[in-house]
């Protein structure tokens, strides 16, 4: 099995919630095992013994005073309603590529109407806007993953 692949399916498993994978191709195997503090990764494949290369995730800094932590700065959501994904998965703008967006920043949408797809597992889904009103923000850039409850349109 190309490593390209394996690096990918590492990769896959990491951002997903799934705990474990395991993919057979011809007489090659392999499994991926996200656990709690340590990964394991293992190869296996009939000629050789399993492989296993565990990767240990670093503990997070411990702040030393008792003053409250400071986070990171979240960019501010533009006044208005936000639309927020119902799932995770792939944004898209428009149903094919090539074709015009479903909606524009300056639009005007009612409620029903079709603002992106999210695709998810192979299947498409549309999301529609939960509000009348103009679009006043667009938050993501096509073909962008998106996660639950993430916000994709702004609408005032």
């Amino acid at each position: 099995m190309d490593l390209r692949k394996i690096k990918k399916l590492i990769e896959l498993v990491e951002e997903s919630g799934i705990a474990e994978l395991e993919i057979t191709e011809g007489e090659e195997k392999v499994r991926i095992n996200k656990s709690g503090a340590v990964q394991n990764y293992a190869l296996m494949s009939p000629f050789t013994q399993p492989v296993a290369a565990p990767v240990e995730q670093a503990p997070a800094p411990v702040a030393e005073s008792s003053s409250a932590a400071i986070e990171p700065a979240k960019p501010a959501l533009p006044e208005g309603h936000a639309v927020k994904s119902p799932m995770v998965g792939t944004f898209y703008r428009s149903s094919s590529p090539g074709a015009s967006p479903f909606v524009e920043v300056g639009q005007t949408v009612k409620v029903g109407e079709t603002l992106c797809i999210i695709e998810a597992m192979k299947l498409l889904n549309e999301i529609e806007s939960d509000q009348n009103g103009v679009i006043k923000a667009i938050m993501l850039e096509n073909g962008q993953p998106v996660e639950y409850g993430e916000p994709l349109f702004i609408i005032q």
